[in-house]
């Protein structure tokens, strides 16, 4: 079986099998840990472990329940005229031990969507997946996964509830991840609205990351996309209105906040990132 192997083990996220054990464990005992509920879909931060790992871990930690066959993933940095593509096949390395692709649910959202299928030499290697394939291994050990590159267009919500349909029609239960990293600002990102510094930070918590929490907490897909054109605090705004779309398919009515956080808070450069802005979808019976 043809596999992927990873890109960012050794400098984004730990490289070795232990040392990736004893960071995700530092990670569960983080703040409140992972919470307790019947979660279907998350949103998760993709800026290396040092910086979101404990949320990433405690968002996934969240969703893990027995008898899930494939975690669908949404993420990658795409523009919106981009194609959605998928990892249609074979299996990706962790330090954890290798995940197999789910090959009939990729098959049928492929056909679907129309996407673009990828082998796992042809795949993009990019951090938006690859830093939450460990936290899958080690919370959905027996599960498949099923990986969606997602532009941020008008199409990213239907992709979300195709994959859900698709799961139906082939009796499988999964669990749903959108991969997205909030305002990326600074010079070094040729944005800088606020100025610099802690009133440039204040800006992005409190006003422009707040637009994209808001829109992400309304479980409105179209508008996650539209928001994000306008205010640059989605960096994969296609991923996360899938899994808005996937988590409201799926029979969510809320949403849950369960952290956040900037890169400045650890680094105050002149240069950062919103990284932790990650929410939880609630599968509770849906209203009439």
């Amino acid at each position: 079986m043809e596999r992927k192997k990873a890109a960012f083990a050794g400098s984004w996220y730990p490289g070795k099998a232990g040392e990736c054990q004893a960071q995700i464990d530092s990670f569960l005992a983080d703040k409140s840990g992972a919470l307790k509920g019947n979660f279907k879909a998350g949103i998760v931060p993709h800026a290396g472990w040092y910086f979101s790992g404990s949320i990433a871990c405690r968002v996934i930690a969240s969703l893990a329940r027995e008898g899930v066959d494939a975690v669908v993933l949404f993420g990658m940095h795409m523009h919106p005229g981009s194609r959605s593509c998928i990892l249609a096949g074979g299996a990706v390395e962790t330090p954890l031990g290798d995940i197999s692709v789910h090959g009939e649910l990729a098959k049928a959202l492929a056909q679907r969507c129309a996407m673009k299928k990828e082998s796992p030499s042809s795949f993009p290697g990019e951090n938006t997946i690859e830093l939450q394939l460990p936290f899958v291994k080690h919370f959905f050990p027996g599960a498949s996964i099923v990986p969606v590159g997602v532009p941020p267009s008008k199409d990213a919500g239907g992709i979300g509830r195709a994959a859900v349909a698709a799961a139906e029609t082939l009796g499988l239960d999964i669990a749903v991840i959108g991969s997205t990293d909030m305002t990326h600002y600074g010079a070094g990102f040729g944005f800088t609205p606020a100025g610099t510094g802690e009133k440039a930070h204040e800006w992005v918590k409190n006003t422009n990351d707040k637009a994209g929490v808001d829109a992400l907490l309304a479980m409105d897909a179209d508008a996650v996309v539209a928001q994000a054109e306008k205010n640059h605090n989605l960096c994969c705004a296609g991923a996360a209105a899938a899994a808005v779309a996937a988590a409201e398919r799926m029979g969510a009515v809320r949403s849950v906040s369960l952290d956040y956080a900037t890169s400045y808070e650890k680094n105050p450069d002149s240069s950062f990132v919103g990284i932790a802005a990650s929410f939880l979808r609630n599968n509770l019976t849906r209203r009439p």
